[in-house]
């Protein structure tokens, strides 16, 4: 009897951290909301600079990365929202937003290094190598393989965008975005709905 309940102990234990991982792909992640939505908007304002620089040689075509401080306002708003929705703190998430606010001051303290020194040659492939860091550690905390190949794949085109001409790096920018924000987004997106409609079947089951 007591051999029982050990094993019952092990399973609802296992149960328990499998609830949790999947709990926090939806709520850290939003479901992959945030993934593809700063992917989108990256790959956006990398494909408008290439076509702004390449085909018609604007100056001004710099100024489409503005777009990325409104969905950051927005999305400090979003998060504060679905916190005080939500009203629990889990230490998943708070090793998330930690992981992402290393990243932010990260990025600022580059865009500060090269406003300096003004070697934009070597910002693209920084920008490349920071993506990956999030990325990667995201996916190992959330045991999930699609964020760590997008992570992998951002440490490659850093090594090949040293080696391609200015112009061109922002397009290899843009696929790292594709291959570690968008593809996991959609794949995260996918896993919490179908997380989402077994926890509804198995909720009819007990009914």
């Amino acid at each position: 009897m007591a051999n029982t309940e050990h094993k019952m102990t092990e399973k609802e234990s296992l149960e328990l951290i499998t609830s949790m991982i999947n709990q926090a792909k939806e709520n850290v992640n939003e479901s992959g909301t945030l993934y593809l939505l700063w992917g989108w908007l990256i790959l956006f304002c990398c494909i408008v600079q290439f076509v702004g620089v390449k085909f018609f040689n604007d100056p001004n075509v710099y100024l489409v990365w503005i777009l990325t401080w409104v969905v950051l306002i927005f999305q400090v708003f979003y998060i504060r929202n679905k916190r005080k929705r939500s009203r629990v703190k889990t230490f998943m998430r708070e090793v998330s937003s930690s992981v992402w606010l290393v990243f932010f001051i990260c990025l600022m303290l580059l865009f500060f290094i090269e406003s300096r020194y003004k070697d934009y040659n070597l910002f693209n492939p920084l920008l490349l190598d920071m993506y990956g860091m999030p990325t990667f550690l995201m996916g190992i905390i959330l045991k999930f393989r699609p964020l760590v190949i997008g992570a992998v794949c951002c440490w490659i085109l850093s090594i090949i965008c040293v080696f391609v001409p200015l112009d061109y790096q922002v397009l290899l920018v843009g696929l790292s975005i594709i291959s570690a924000w968008i593809i996991p987004g959609y794949i995260l997106r996918g896993t919490s709905k179908g997380t989402r409609l077994k926890s509804i079947r198995d909720e009819k089951v007990f009914v």
